[in-house]
């Protein structure tokens, strides 16, 4: 499973609040935290800020590889944002995300072709919100086709069907988790990803939600999240649930995690 480390974010005041002060040494624990927790990318994001986002994410980047040596997810709909990110960035980067709303698909696409980064692929159109299995693989078709027609590797996209909160439409999950098991069985070396949390908005006990259904998504496929790795119960249920479904040869990584204290449920 492939880790992305949500807390960098600047819609979490505290962020915020650090980014304004020109506080690195704040920034970088948080991101050597992250790492230590097993993130793989760092995700950082200055989208509240929108005058100063092109500046702010610069910073982050900085910041955030000056202590780290792990590749940041570069989350930001601003083309020149994300342009302004690449240039200083350190290996091979994750840009969050393209979709197939018109606007942000045209202004995006020429950011990322040529490039050698992976990219999101947000089943998000102009029409709206996903709200079938049906929506979500249609999309996903169309971005997928877009972005290797662009010469954009398969292995480096992640589609992200969009996780909406059950509360409000109790398919949401269900269809969700359909797309996952359909994208992948028709786009060998393709990935999943998520931002969680949505899920479980709007109800109690959110962190039990979340890691009930992160176990049922890597059921069916998904192999990469957008999450807070500082979270041990969290962390522990993505290593318990690839053990079982069979994606850690003879249970090692498990194993090893449990050896070292790492397990907390």
């Amino acid at each position: 499973m492939i880790i992305i480390g949500e807390l960098i974010n600047s819609t979490r005041k505290a962020i915020a609040d650090a980014i304004k002060a020109g506080d690195r040494a704040t920034i970088q624990k948080i991101a050597k935290d992250q790492a230590e927790a097993g993130a793989h990318y760092i995700d950082v994001n200055a989208g509240s800020f929108q005058d100063r986002e092109i500046e702010y994410l610069t910073w982050l980047v900085e910041a955030v590889q000056e202590v780290v040596e792990l590749p940041c997810c570069l989350d930001s709909p601003k083309p020149a944002a994300i342009e302004a990110a690449l240039k200083v960035h350190k290996g091979i980067p994750m840009v969050n995300s393209i979709s197939l709303e018109k606007e942000r698909r045209e202004k995006l696409l020429p950011v990322v072709i040529g490039k050698d980064l992976k990219v999101v692929a947000l089943c998000m159109s102009d029409s709206g919100m996903p709200r079938t299995a049906e929506d979500r693989i249609r999309i996903a078709d169309e971005l997928i086709h877009l972005l290797l027609d662009h010469q954009v590797k398969l292995e480096n996209i992640y589609v992200d069907p969009l996780v909406q909160p059950v509360a409000t439409d109790q398919t949401f999950g269900r269809e969700f988790l359909k797309s996952v098991e359909q994208i992948m069985s028709r786009f060998p070396a393709i990935h999943t990803i998520c931002g969680l949390s949505n899920v479980s908005f709007g109800l109690p006990l959110r962190k039990f939600l979340n890691r009930t259904f992160m176990a049922m998504a890597i059921a069916k496929g998904l192999d990469t999240a957008i999450l807070d790795p500082l979270d041990k119960p969290m962390m522990a249920c993505v290593l318990a649930a690839e053990a079982l479904a069979g994606r850690d040869k003879y249970c090692m990584n498990f194993i090893k995690s449990y050896r070292g204290g790492k397990l907390e449920v």
